[in-house]
């Protein structure tokens, strides 16, 4: 029964995270900003709520499992980013290049996805540093800088309405009709234009809606980790670290995958990459704020496995230009690793 909540309680998310990024979407459309920061930055915020959801309702229940919980969720989806969605990017692009389809090389936009890894990295490794050295002073400037630097970085998007041309071409036509319209028009027998623009107050009521549907969903999830954590006897941050990332992360991996499919890579990588650094920022500083970050144990390891994870991708594509296929099934090898880890951890 436990675990039939906790399913539940993830297609609720994942349904409501797919119709907030749809509307949120258009209202980008509607606001007129570049298709690249519709398509990059708006689908992977849209896409990455849930992770930080997740973590403000664990917290807010108040008791020492709803922190452990919200620790788990905000470290476990720069964890699954860096390895798991990029592990099956990776054999995505091996399946497509088959019969020569399309190159065994993902070919992205070698500025904006180093730009990615790049903050991601540094942030990240601060938000350790953190972790392990518990000075209240460090923790509470990183929590400011992290906020202000991805402002800036959402802000740089935002302004590069003609400087991004090859994720403004890629992201062109990927914002599907709103749901809501869709289901409107299709109620009363009326046809669908795709790319007809709605009006703004649908694009919101419809956010805000899903909105809502996210926090009751993560609401049941935290206390469905609860309740099994304590039935089966399991830490509830290795159980949080483990399941919320995969489910709540399976929006990036399946618009990654369509994208390299289609030979969009600057979309695909930067759609992981762009929530990856959402991931290492904003939810960070909720765990920075709001609980002791004091990682040890199977939360640093994680953390550590994300760094390095990270960081093959990052040099690899500064010194290649671009990323084999291959080399991400590392990616997926170092995620197996760490769950062989906690396992071995859990039996002893």
């Amino acid at each position: 029964m436990e675990w039939f909540e906790l399913g539940i309680a993830l297609v609720v998310i994942l349904a409501s995270a797919e119709l907030f990024t749809n509307g949120i979407e258009w209202v980008g459309e509607s606001l007129g900003l570049s298709e690249g920061a519709v398509g990059s930055v708006l689908a992977a915020v849209g896409t990455a709520l849930p992770e930080t959801l997740l973590p403000l309702v664990a917290i807010a229940t108040g008791h020492e499992a709803g922190q452990h919980i919200g620790t788990g969720a905000i470290l476990g989806a720069p964890f699954m980013l860096s390895t798991l969605a990029m592990f099956i990017l990776g054999v995505a692009v091996l399946i497509f290049a088959r019969g020569g389809r399309r190159p065994t090389d993902i070919a992205g936009d070698r500025r904006v996805i180093l730009q990615d890894l790049g903050y991601f990295l540094a942030m990240y490794s601060l938000a350790v540093v953190a972790g392990v050295f518990h000075h209240r002073w460090f923790k509470i400037s990183l929590a400011v800088l992290l906020f202000v630097g991805y402002a800036v970085y959402v802000r740089r998007h935002f302004a590069a309405a003609g400087g991004e041309p090859e994720v403004q071409t890629e992201a062109a036509g990927e914002v599907r009709p709103l749901h809501l319209r869709v289901l409107v028009r299709r109620l009363r027998r009326l046809p669908v234009h795709p790319r007809t623009v709605p009006p703004m107050w649908a694009s919101i009521a419809q956010s805000l809606v899903a909105l809502a549907g996210m926090v009751v969903g993560a609401r049941v999830f935290v206390a469905g980790v609860d309740l099994v954590a304590r039935t089966f006897h399991i830490p509830p941050l290795a159980l949080a670290l483990l399941i919320a990332p995969i489910a709540t992360e399976l929006p990036e991996k399946f618009n990654s995958v369509i994208w390299v499919h289609r030979r969009k890579d600057t979309l695909a990588l930067a759609n992981i990459t762009g929530a990856m650094v959402f991931q290492s920022s904003f939810p960070v500083t909720i765990g920075l704020a709001l609980t002791p970050w004091r990682l040890t144990g199977d939360a640093l390891v994680s953390a550590l496995v994300a760094l390095v994870a990270g960081s093959i991708v990052w040099v690899t594509i500064k010194v290649r230009g671009t990323l084999a296929a291959r080399l991400l099934l590392l990616n997926g090898a170092l995620f197996a690793g760490y769950v062989v880890y906690v396992v071995t951890r859990l039996r002893s």
